[in-house]
């Protein structure tokens, strides 16, 4: 007794047409899963990026207010070495 014997056409179609609706379950399943972990990576990518720019942004003030200040102590030091060099002035 062969197997082509006790399976009818119809049958077999049937069969056929169940594994390709099977297949493609599984595609769509697969195909939504690798869409899903894009998704996430470049969300993780975009949270990174703003992180990012959000530190510089503030290392950036930062050094915005050190220049100020090392540019006040310059003018200071310059203004009490003018003085200096004029009290020497007259000294000599």
């Amino acid at each position: 007794m062969y197997l082509a014997d006790s399976v009818s056409w119809p049958e077999s179609i049937a069969f056929i047409g169940i594994l390709l609706f099977a297949m493609f379950v599984i595609g769509v399943g697969t195909a939504t899963w690798i869409e899903s972990r894009k998704l996430k990576t470049s969300t993780a990518q975009g949270d990174a990026v703003r992180q990012l720019v959000t530190r510089y942004e503030q290392l950036a003030e930062n050094t915005l207010d050190a220049q100020n200040r090392v540019a006040t102590d310059l003018a200071e030091l310059r203004t009490r070495s003018a003085s200096i060099e004029q009290i020497l002035r007259t000294v000599e």
